[in-house]
């Protein structure tokens, strides 16, 4: 099945080549969980800080169960500070 992945500011550089505007949309197992997905992408773990599908957040401890479905959007923010 496929789904959008989106990892934005620092955690863009962990798209694959030829991504464009920090998306790229990808293949996956069907019933693949969000850390199914992004385990090929090494994201540190720390980086990882906000994770939602279709917009809606999804707890550290929920994303080892949570499974994505046709044409869910997974994006991912690192921690960021602002002043």
């Amino acid at each position: 099945m496929q789904v959008t992945l989106k990892f934005y500011a620092t955690l863009a550089d962990y798209l694959p080549a030829g991504s464009k505007n920090n998306r790229v949309n990808i293949e996956v197992a069907d019933q693949a969980t969000i850390s199914a997905v992004i385990q090929p992408y090494a994201l540190p773990p720390k980086l990882t800080h906000l994770v939602l599908v279709n917009g809606v957040f999804v707890p550290p401890d929920e994303r080892a169960t949570t499974c994505l479905q046709e044409g869910d959007v997974l994006a991912i923010w690192p921690p960021i500070a602002g002043g």
